[in-house]
């Protein structure tokens, strides 16, 4: 239960979402902290792969802030956990996603959430 966290490297490419780090020699270097807005784009599915959100169909960075409650929990603890540069899958149980409710119409009840998260940046 909880947040499972695997990096994503070249080759491991989502279906049209090709890999992409714009910071390799920061990779494990630079986490966020409380308080810090990270920037990412993430890519949400279902475990049956069916997208429900995304930042890059957007073709905007999402921001939200670090221990703000601003995200579920599992998608903010994934994302403390990454270092800036870092893109990787964030699998979500229903206890740290959107729990025994889900959200009508988009996420059915007790759903494992997958996140294809890239941190872009840090402010």
């Amino acid at each position: 239960m909880g947040v499972e966290i695997e990096t994503i490297s070249p080759g491991d490419d989502f279906p049209g979402q090709p890999f992409s780090s714009a910071f390799p020699a920061l990779l494990g270097r630079t986490f966020p902290k409380k308080g810090q807005t990270c920037v990412v784009h993430y890519t949400g599915m279902l475990q049956n792969g069916k997208k429900f959100d995304s930042s890059r169909d957007r073709n905007k960075p999402f921001k939200f802030r670090i221990g703000k409650q601003e995200v579920i929990k599992g998608f903010e603890e994934g994302a403390a956990q990454m270092s800036l540069g870092q893109r990787a899958k964030l699998t979500c149980t229903p206890d740290v996603a959107y729990g025994a409710t889900g959200h009508p119409g988009v996420i059915p009840p007790n759903a494992t959430l997958i996140f294809d998260v890239e941190l872009l940046n840090l402010e």
